[in-house]
């Protein structure tokens, strides 16, 4: 992990300071985190956040510039790139000063209940609060979760609500930045399995020679071993918290992004990989199978004409 040093910025509220964290994670992705900070008199002034603008250019430019220099800095130790730097979808969590310890009859899901009209225009960014439906209000801030009085998590699609002490606000952010970075990373290798499949059947298709045929097996072979590797280790890391409500978050996201049927999808796709192999191999088997026949029934043909010849 490295902390990059702060630097102002012109935002749509005045000066800021912003913070910038890139994470380089052992199951090869980059992830990074930029801290703003704010101070709003409403909800509503928040929805810029989603698609942050500074004086000179989107915060969503500066950061894809970021990743594609911390990209090009470690070239020279990728194994098997992926190339191009696909494009992410950020996920912005709005992080609120809770007042419990100051107000002693604050409690965080009751204001959630007086504010959720404004809490679900935020996270859906919508400048308008009276546009949003009574539905869509209902599911975009439906899963919550508060473990004390004072504090509550709100996670939708692409954004999420803290209202915590700021002293608790590193592991919830940790923990949504897990399941974002599961998400990014089973969505790039459902990519690979597609592309692997369909050079597969392509290949299969045309009937390759012997060549060609142990080059394609050898791609499927490399193909699952690592994608059942990598899936397991996507899996392992959200394996352990430490925190009970910390798992309660993770299962609210995980729910919401919808990863265990990325798991699923991923899961069957490498199972057809793994019958498009065992058909190959087959299919190499029986190629060698009737060169050992044809090469029995000579020299039994062989056998038969030496002993003609001796008997003559």
């Amino acid at each position: 992990m490295v902390r990059l040093p702060p630097q102002e910025r012109i935002g749509p509220l005045g000066p800021v300071r912003v913070h910038r964290t890139i994470k380089l994670l052992p199951i090869g992705a980059i992830s990074i985190t930029v801290h703003v900070p704010f101070e709003v008199k409403s909800l509503t002034e928040l929805v810029v956040f989603h698609d942050l603008q500074f004086s000179n250019g989107s915060l969503h430019d500066e950061v894809k510039r970021l990743a594609e220099q911390v990209r090009n800095e470690l070239r020279p130790f990728y194994i098997r790139p992926v190339e191009p730097l696909s494009e992410e979808e950020a996920y912005t969590v709005f992080c609120l000063h809770s007042p419990a310890a100051t107000t002693t009859d604050f409690r965080a899901e009751d204001w959630l209940a007086c504010h959720r009209r404004e809490v679900a225009s935020m996270l859906t960014q919508e400048h308008d609060v009276q546009l949003l439906s009574d539905q869509e209000v209902e599911e975009s801030t439906g899963r919550f979760l508060s473990y004390y009085r004072g504090d509550i998590a709100v996670v939708d699609w692409d954004a999420a609500l803290i209202v915590d002490d700021p002293r608790n606000f590193e592991e919830t952010l940790y923990i949504i930045e897990l399941a974002n970075v599961q998400l990014s990373e089973l969505e790039a290798y459902d990519r690979l399995l597609d592309d692997a499949l369909e050079r597969s059947y392509r290949d299969l298709s045309n009937q390759p020679g012997q060549r060609r045929s142990k080059v394609v097996m050898q791609e499927l072979r490399e193909i699952r071993v690592d994608m059942a590797r990598l899936s397991d280790e996507i899996s392992n890391i959200s394996k352990f918290f430490g925190d009970w409500h910390l798992s309660r978050i993770y299962s609210a996201l995980s729910a919401r992004f919808h990863l265990g049927e990325w798991h699923r999808t991923i899961d069957e796709k490498l199972k057809t990989l793994d019958g498009l192999y065992q058909l190959l191999k087959t299919d190499q088997n029986n190629r060698w199978m009737l060169i050992l026949e044809l090469t029995i029934v000579l020299l039994f043909i062989l056998d038969l004409v030496l002993l003609f010849l001796l008997k003559k």
